[in-house]
């Protein structure tokens, strides 16, 4: 167990609060800190990072054991050690989530929609679901909408329009084809949650670094990846996402020397030492970073 600062401390107290789905946090661990590290962690190593979460070893192996039964991890032992490894549908999902985790939001458009109408010849339920999977929201029955630039499913029975909304009513129209209200509501929720962090003065030690590292990003995808990821012209002007990207990219910035540190030292492969990861990693929220802003984060633990 560790000592963690009141901010982490009040974290990892919420994690307990309700079902905090082990799987899940596993795949955070691993597609934001060890997939950029070779991708393989023994099972050792797992369970000492969830065990100073705080969830005990039997809930780690069984969720463990229950994403390698469903196709996320791949599990290979090696006399009396085992070790895991995101398989390639997990690798899959979290590059393609990658983007929208630590990338900027898309650049701004003309206020174009795209409509797409099913016809009688569309296989309606494939269809919808290929759809809402690009990014498209159910307007009406058989009607859905997404922002221009989106591409289209190269599916059967599929009318494209497009439509220029009248000034001030794109913003509208988005209101009514997605729960913007809510997910701006689960941004102002992340931001509360983790601005106490940001305050903090000097970088954590390592592995509260590691463990508010993890957590933060599992926070943050879980709120991002419901996002839309509308262009400005459709969003309210208070949409709170910018803010909300900026505190995560700050903080993990923050927290990443000493959270590699604590890998350095710590966690293992099958061959030792996790081995280092390349530039790429320290290059996530990289526009956040550059220039001046980077003079307010610290890099040294």
């Amino acid at each position: 167990m560790i000592d963690p600062p009141p901010w982490l401390a009040a974290r990892l107290a919420a994690l307990h609060d309700g079902p905090h789905r082990t799987g899940s946090l596993i795949v955070t661990l691993f597609g934001d800190a060890v997939v950029p590290r070779g991708g393989e962690l023994s099972v050792a190593s797992l369970l000492a990072i969830l065990g100073a979460m705080g969830i005990g070893e039997g809930v780690v192996r069984t969720a463990a054991s229950r994403l390698a039964a469903e196709g996320w991890l791949e599990r290979r032992r090696v006399g009396r050690h085992a070790f895991y490894r995101l398989a390639g549908r997990a690798e899959a999902a979290f590059a393609a989530a990658s983007e929208r985790i630590y990338g900027p939001p898309p650049s701004s458009e003309d206020g174009r929609l795209r409509l797409v109408l099913l016809t009688a010849e569309a296989e309606r339920e494939a269809a919808r679901a290929a759809l809402e999977e690009a990014g498209f929201a159910p307007l009406a029955a058989g009607l859905f909408v997404a922002p221009f630039a989106r591409p289209v499913p190269e599916l059967a029975g599929l009318v494209r329009l497009e439509a220029r909304p009248e000034a001030g009513q794109g913003a509208l129209l988005a209101r009514l084809a997605w729960p913007l209200d809510a997910i701006a509501e689960r941004y102002r929720r992340f931001c509360a949650s983790w601005e106490p962090a940001l305050a903090e003065p000097g970088p954590a030690a390592p592995l509260p670094a590691l463990l508010a590292r993890i957590l933060l990003i599992h926070d943050y995808r879980r709120v991002v990846l419901k996002d839309p990821w509308l262009p400005a012209e459709l969003l309210p002007r208070d949409w709170p996402q910018p803010r909300a990207r900026a505190l995560c990219g700050r903080l993990w910035h923050r927290l990443l020397a000493p959270s590699e540190a604590w890998l350095d030292a710590n966690a293992t492969t099958e061959h030792g030492a996790l081995p280092p990861a390349g530039p790429a990693l320290r290059r996530r929220f990289g526009d956040l970073v550059a220039g001046p802003a980077r003079a307010s984060i610290s890099y040294t633990p």
